[in-house]
């Protein structure tokens, strides 16, 4: 019998942001914020991440709340695809 490696289908990250920006085709910037407790200190610190996401239909617009998923590279800074809108700006 021969040996074979099986490798688990590694899940793609996800997470959920705010639309900062719409103006360019087929691109949302979207700000992730995650809070962090501080080591030392034990207070929590807000550390903000802004990735650029494709958007196939320029759908989302700004401050809309969005999901975004890792894929493969679009582009030189974009490696992430709009799932779903979660919640539309008012």
């Amino acid at each position: 019998m021969e040996n074979q490696i099986v490798q688990a289908k590694k899940s793609k990250r996800e997470f959920v942001g705010i639309v900062t920006s719409d103006k360019m085709d087929k691109t949302i910037v979207v700000s992730i914020v995650s809070k962090t407790l501080h080591p030392l200190y034990k207070k929590y610190v807000t550390r903000i991440k802004k990735v650029k996401a494709h958007d196939e239909s320029n759908e989302a617009k700004m401050g809309d709340r969005v999901r975004v998923v890792e894929c493969r590279p679009i582009s030189k800074e974009k490696c992430w695809k709009l799932a779903e809108i979660v919640e539309r700006a008012k």
